[in-house]
């Protein structure tokens, strides 16, 4: 979009978002590789604005309803957002601008709200409306039964998308297939749905004033913390004192080391079908650990 057109649209969003004081400043930024990212500064505040020409259907909705859920558990800070559209060719997500400079403190900070958060439950697994990791599309249901949402809607859901796209076939798929089948041998069906924020990586956390971490684009759920955490893991990028300070004040399972590889599992089928095939051998190493050759 030409910048007097974004012009346009930052007004319009700051107008839905009740700041009247009049635009100063609009300049792109660098912000993560879905959306483009803007810098709006008006007499009163300053602003993050995202911005995405084809946004799916309800794509900033869904990530203002995620932050609203975080926030209103008031354990870990989120921004606040000020207005959406997902209007076709004229998506955004005004957001508050979040700046600050890590403290010592900052990391174990993020590991003890991290598990507040975790410490606060819904009733039931999943989310009453399909989400999206990343742009990929991620059907939902509220199910009282993690097991079953985890093999139908997270597992399942990317198996299909493989599948459609050609990544997963002959023996990943008769793998895939097969641990879905076992898969009560490692993933509870019982256990208490935690607020997730649903894509933690080592991006989507940032440092605001005083020190304070701060999660940004949820891809919000309810489910077993584990989950979280297992991704966490995977990339890497989390210190171990979060880590240190996440069990101390919410220990994990016996068991997590069991079922991490299988959590992780989800996140590297979503990139795969993201990105391609360089996350296959990822998926075939733990596909070989628990199901073993076919």
């Amino acid at each position: 979009m030409r910048m007097d057109n974004m012009e346009q649209l930052a007004k319009i969003a700051l107008e839905n978002g009740r700041d009247y004081s009049g635009l100063q400043t609009i300049k792109k930024i660098k912000g993560g590789s879905i959306n483009e990212a803007f810098y709006v500064r008006t007499e009163d505040a300053e602003f993050f604005m995202k911005f995405h020409a084809n946004s799916p259907k309800s794509f900033f909705k869904n990530e203002a309803t995620g932050l609203r859920l975080i926030k209103e558990t008031d354990t870990i800070s989120v921004p606040n957002y000020l207005s959406y559209s997902d209007q076709p060719g004229n998506a955004f997500l005004l957001l508050e601008w979040i700046e600050g400079k890590k403290s010592d403190e900052t990391e174990e900070i993020l590991g003890q709200k991290l598990a507040e958060l975790h410490q606060s439950f819904g009733r039931m697994h999943g989310f009453q409306t399909d989400t999206y990791i990343g742009l990929l599309p991620q059907p939902n249901e509220l199910n009282a039964n993690w097991l079953d949402y985890y093999r139908k809607k997270r597992l399942g859901s990317q198996m299909e998308q493989g599948i459609e796209k050609g990544l997963i076939k002959d023996k990943r798929r008769k793998q895939l297939e097969q641990l879905s089948e076992r898969l009560d041998e490692w993933v509870p069906s019982f256990v208490e749905p935690s607020h997730l924020h649903g894509d933690l990586y080592i991006g989507n956390w940032i440092v605001g004033p005083g020190g304070e971490p701060y999660l940004v684009d949820p891809s919000f759920l309810y489910g077993d913390r584990h989950f979280e955490i297992a991704y966490t893991e995977l990339f890497g990028g989390f210190p171990s004192k979060f880590y240190e300070s996440y069990h101390e004040s919410y220990p994990l399972r016996k068991d997590y080391e069991d079922v991490k590889p299988i959590y992780q599992l989800y996140y590297l089928l979503a990139h795969l079908n993201l990105f391609g095939e360089s996350y296959g051998e990822s998926i075939d190493t733990i596909l070989d650990r628990y199901v073993g050759e076919l």
